[in-house]
């Protein structure tokens, strides 16, 4: 049962976040510019690459590095390939989990390693594996972790991960607000280097801003009817989300954003970007999971069943920058089925820090909506 009262109890939301899940999605604008010094420590910033590499490789465990792939995939574009290696295994435990290059990698080719755990033997192994083949290795990981000890015996790069205080509380979730942007940060400050994607130091000092400003918006303190986080999350609160995204960053957002739900808050949610997206959940827009499907029976028994989840839009979108949209096909399609639409379109700004709000708002959202379901 979703507990909408809890939203505007700002001393129960912090009883119940026993993970530190609001504090981390607070520090994200800290957690950037702490990942920009570590970067600049490691000696990112005074790299000068001998050209682009013909693919980036990105591996790690679970949403974190999925996040990070694709974030990365949608700001590079058509630059470069970049590519997931999706580990294999009996179980998603740290020891289980293996990962393996593919037969083509070699010395012009990018392997960045992302971990937030750093003991994944199979990481280290992946390491040594790269090192035989010429493939150069970039990693961010906890300093002092198993990880470390492989990268610099692979003659990689290490960047130490931007840890803050939650870090222990926020350990059980990889898809917790602080841990996606500690190892996203450096590698774009990488890739920036390289050529890849756009991320100087002042854009990430402006999205770390966007971030700060976001928090304070969406934070407990601000009350339910003007906080925009929770007021999604009391939207979504009987829905199945439709996350229809149009921009790139709006695409790695909304991807970012179903798998917040799902592991944040325990909830389904499907993510496709327009105008593909119209046609792939058509048919939940007119199915079961319609606004009139199921006329309400008056021998229901009320107490003993549920109610139904329908169908929503969330319309996440960029500015378009030719003019075109399809946004307003996307409302009318939706409405002409009386399904509800959420919206989300970020303020004036670079990719980054539009990225960077559409990220806080959709974590907060994701966070919120957790916490008042009891999951």
């Amino acid at each position: 049962m979703f507990d909408e009262t809890l939203l505007d109890d700002t001393e129960a939301l912090a009883r119940a976040d026993r993970r530190g899940l609001l504090r981390g999605a607070a520090e994200a604008g800290a957690r950037v510019r702490t990942a920009v010094r570590h970067a600049a420590e490691a000696g990112i910033t005074e790299l000068k690459p001998d050209g682009r590499p013909r693919a980036v490789l990105i591996a790690g465990p679970g949403t974190a590095a999925t996040g990070v792939a694709e974030l990365i995939g949608r700001l590079a574009g058509a630059a470069c390939p970049v590519i997931r290696l999706r580990p294999t295994g009996v179980a998603p435990a740290a020891g289980a989990l293996r990962w393996d290059l593919p037969g083509w990698a070699g010395p012009v080719d990018l392997l960045l390693i992302v971990s937030p755990d750093g003991t994944e033997p199979s990481l280290s192994l992946l390491a040594e594996q790269a090192y035989r083949r010429g493939v150069t290795v970039v990693a961010v990981c906890p300093a002092g972790a198993p990880l470390t000890e492989a990268v610099a015996g692979a003659h990689g790069l290490l960047v130490p991960m931007a840890t803050s205080p939650s870090d222990q509380d926020e350990s059980t979730a990889l898809c917790a607000p602080g841990v996606l942007w500690a190892l996203l940060t450096p590698l774009l400050a990488l890739l920036d280097r390289t050529g890849l994607l756009s991320a100087p130091a002042e854009s990430l000092e402006k999205a770390a801003d966007r971030l700060d400003r976001t928090a304070e918006r969406c934070g407990p303190a601000v009350a339910l009817h003007s906080n925009p986080a929770k007021t999604l999350a009391s939207e979504l609160a009987e829905a199945l989300p439709l996350i229809w995204t149009e921009g790139a960053a709006a695409g790695a957002a909304g991807r970012r954003f179903a798998a917040a739900l799902a592991e944040l808050a325990g909830r389904p949610a499907l993510a496709a970007d327009l105008p593909e997206a119209m046609p792939a959940h058509g048919a939940l827009l007119t199915g079961g999971l319609a606004a009139g499907a199921d006329p309400d029976d008056f021998f229901r028994d009320r107490v003993e069943v549920g109610q139904a989840l329908r169908a929503r839009v969330v319309l996440l979108r960029d500015r378009p920058v030719d003019g075109l949209s399809a946004a307003f096909a996307a409302r009318e399609l939706a409405l002409s089925h009386d399904v509800a639409i959420s919206e989300l379109e970020p303020e004036e700004g670079g990719d980054l820090e539009s990225l960077a709000e559409l990220i806080a708002v959709t974590d907060f959202a994701a966070v919120y909506l957790g916490l008042a379901s009891g999951t």
